[in-house]
């Protein structure tokens, strides 16, 4: 009884934390840490365990899926290049960087230095995500980092693996046979993600009813992970590569009723896992650093200098390659912002987390590892440290770095695709007129709705009756009005491919649709 209500507590915790987040605009992964550390702080508060398992099977996989469900698919296209350069060559380098600076200022040898290189290499998609939901970012930066930190975790694992075999089995690094590791894990959590994705669109594409939709919905990143892990290969990148799939097909696949229904679970359930994993980060760091020795007691600055390797070797990295791309596009003068943006960007989170708490405690001698426990704690306070400083200071350093999306020019985008559906429907409307199909009270009723969109897009207007018998006139309506909708959906797919608007726009109008879709259906 007392874990259910320890969990219980943490879940009101997380829960009030980050709704004062949102209220007060701040980022709630980074307001979620401090207020863990400071309830862990407290006389009385019970010591905090957080089980590998549990982050890596129940946690991370719907944060997984969510976060590639909201990956601008077109934008990904554009920019695989470059993502494929960070989610390899940066890791390495980061781990690289990372081993050395610990091998010289901490007490750690180098194998276990390795490792806590590895640990810490790739960025976390679930804490980028999660601060970069409310930044105004330009598609192609926001889709870059997210799209680094979703697709690098092949290669910060085969890095894991093999730093651990060093550390623990005491064995030579074999980089040979990491190569071929390397594409096993990747291309076969490609592979099964993919074809996961298929069997889920065949069976999504068969049914409509609301509660087995939001079942399929829910099991589907599970279904992923588990079955890339029992085939030994990157569960990550097979929910990864389900999620950016099935997101791909979401408004194909559904009607509107159940599009509105699984955003609404799933972003529950999202703002639960995210709010507890976040809060969980901070209350389990007090209880690693009593488990350390008293020759580690200057962990801060060595959290700190290994923090500082990360941010210093991203910036290096992302630099030149931020010059390279632009001197693509035709820009000959270096700018400085985006490269900062990227890496102010590039936090830690679950993921490193979740591989410091799988090492293993002893070796294969059956020894204590004794270093386990310092890169345990490197590995939460640079994590705590990312989601902080960098958390809090994130929206400024966007802001100040100019590169933002004004809110005009999204208010602009949209009121214009609104135009363009409206047009849309009123061109369908001249051709039922045309065909004689419907009453022209009817006809008359939904082009004046129609019109004074055009007039003000961004105005709703309420709709009004003609002189036939209500009932009649609603029925007409409703039926015409449901037909005018899937002609604007058609419309708004067009701007879309045409790369007229952004897939922000046409998400939060295919929104807007669905929501008027379902009103008419309860009507």
């Amino acid at each position: 009884m007392r874990s259910v209500g320890t969990v219980l507590s943490l879940v009101i915790l997380a829960t009030v934390v980050a709704t004062f987040a949102r209220r007060w605009r701040i980022p709630a992964p980074s307001l979620l840490v401090v207020a863990g550390l400071a309830v862990a702080l407290l006389p009385g508060t019970p010591e905090i365990q957080i089980s590998p398992e549990v982050i890596g099977l129940v946690v991370l996989p719907p944060l997984l899926y969510a976060s590639a469900e909201e990956m601008y698919w077109r934008e990904l296209r554009a920019v695989w290049k470059p993502v494929g350069v960070l989610a390899v060559g940066l890791v390495l380098a980061s781990a690289a960087a990372v081993a050395a600076v610990a091998s010289l200022v901490t007490p750690l040898p180098w194998q276990m230095a390795l490792v806590l290189g590895a640990v810490l290499a790739s960025t976390d998609p679930v804490a980028v995500t999660a601060l970069g939901r409310r930044l105004a970012l330009p598609p192609k930066v926001q889709v870059l980092v997210q799209a680094e930190s979703l697709f690098n975790d092949a290669t910060s694992l085969v890095l894991f693996r093999v730093a651990v075999g060093v550390a623990v089995a005491s064995a030579a690094a074999d980089w040979g046979s990491a190569g071929g590791e390397f594409m096993v894990l990747a291309g076969g959590g490609t592979l099964i993600g993919a074809a996961l994705a298929g069997v889920v669109t065949l069976i999504r594409r068969r049914t409509e009813d609301p509660v087995l939709e939001t079942v399929i919905a829910l099991v589907t990143p599970y279904a992923a992970y588990v079955l890339a892990e029992a085939a030994h290969t990157s569960g990550v990148t097979s929910v990864v590569v389900a999620g950016v799939v099935l997101g791909g097909r979401g408004d194909r696949l559904t009607n509107a009723r159940i599009r509105l229904q699984l955003h609404a679970v799933y972003g529950t359930v999202v703002f639960l896992l995210e709010s507890v994993v976040f809060s969980l980060i901070g209350l389990a760091l007090p209880a690693q650093v009593r488990a350390l020795s008293d020759g580690d007691r200057a962990w801060p600055l060595y959290a700190l200098a290994v923090a500082g390797t990360l941010i210093a070797v991203r910036l290096l990295w992302l630099a030149p390659l931020s010059a390279v791309v632009q001197r693509k596009g035709g820009i000959q003068r270096m700018n400085w912002r985006v490269p900062m943006v990227l890496t102010w960007a590039g936090t830690r989170g679950v993921v490193p987390l979740a591989a410091a708490l799988s090492i293993p405690v002893t070796t294969a001698h059956g020894a204590a590892l004794t270093q386990r426990p310092l890169v345990l704690v490197l590995t939460t306070s640079v994590v705590v440290v990312t989601l902080v400083v960098q958390g809090f200071t994130l929206a400024p350093v966007v802001r100040r770095s100019g590169i933002a999306l004004e809110p005009d020019h999204t208010e602009r985008e949209e009121a214009a695709a609104r135009c363009s559906l409206a047009g849309a429907g009123i061109r369908r409307l001249d051709e039922l007129a045309e065909l004689e199909a419907a009453p022209d009270v009817v006809i008359d009723r939904l082009r004046r709705g129609l019109n004074a969109r055009l007039e003000d897009a961004r105005d709703r207007l309420a709709d009004t009756n003609g002189g036939m018998p209500a009932e009649s006139a609603d029925l007409v309506y409703r039926q015409l009005r449901r037909d005018l909708i899937a002609v604007e959906g058609a419309e708004l797919q067009r701007l879309y491919d045409e790369h007229a608007i952004s897939d922000t726009t046409r998400r939060r109008l295919q929104r807007s649709l669905d929501l008027e879709e379902a009103r008419l259906a309860d009507a």
